[in-house]
């Protein structure tokens, strides 16, 4: 099954029609989403501008990039803690 990847945009767009009074079944049908996937859509994007949206996933981007590099400092501080506990 082919996964299709909705921007910001698009799913901010469906949920404030579902706001304006479209059923959500028409929604999903239109996008080609499951209801499941427009309830998470909605429990994430809830009442969200598309300005936000796009920060939140700047900020997610730039958290996985923090938590990227402290795993790697972290790996070797380990190291250099195991070297230098060695007794030469």
């Amino acid at each position: 099954m082919n996964r299709t990847r909705h921007t910001e945009e698009q799913i901010i767009g469906a949920l404030k029609e579902a706001e304006a009074g479209k059923k959500a079944e028409d929604i999903c049908r239109e996008k080609g989403v499951s209801m499941w996937t427009f309830y998470q859509w909605r429990k994430k994007f809830r009442g969200m501008e598309v300005t936000d949206a796009k920060r939140l996933r700047a900020l997610e981007e730039e958290n996985r990039k923090l938590k990227r590099i402290v795993a790697d400092l972290t790996l070797d501080n380990t190291a250099l803690k195991d070297v230098l506990s060695k007794n030469w």
